[in-house]
């Protein structure tokens, strides 16, 4: 899926707004999830299972805030299934179930903020 959303007319199609009310997300969002991936580094250093510093590893489908929280916002749209929204994303079905149930959360919260 191209996440280059360049006007209005597919982002309302994707994820029923515009790109407007969708701005003042991303930034909130970003902090949030930054704090999240914070805290769990500390918890795995201080545990002793952390294997490699945050942003090691490979790249995953979502490599961008902005396409996380399209696939969030997409998925708030639509309901599909998990087989549905992996394929919209170029991802499996149980990716695609792992990254809602990790970026849920954060979306509700920037929602509250």
């Amino acid at each position: 899926m191209g996440m280059q959303i360049r006007d209005d007319r597919p982002m309302k199609a994707l994820t029923g707004l515009s790109q407007a009310p969708c701005d003042p997300l991303l930034p909130v969002f970003n902090a949030l999830s930054q704090a999240i991936q914070h805290k769990t580094y500390e918890e795995g250093v201080e545990s002793g299972t952390r294997t490699r510093k945050p942003g090691g590893g490979a790249k995953g489908k979502l490599p961008t805030m902005a396409e996380k929280l399209l696939f969030v916002l997409y998925y708030d749209k639509t309901y599909p299934t998990f087989d549905a929204l992996g394929t919209q994303f170029e991802m499996g079905r149980s990716k695609a179930h792992q990254h809602l149930h990790k970026l849920s959360p954060i979306f509700y919260d920037t929602l509250v903020h």
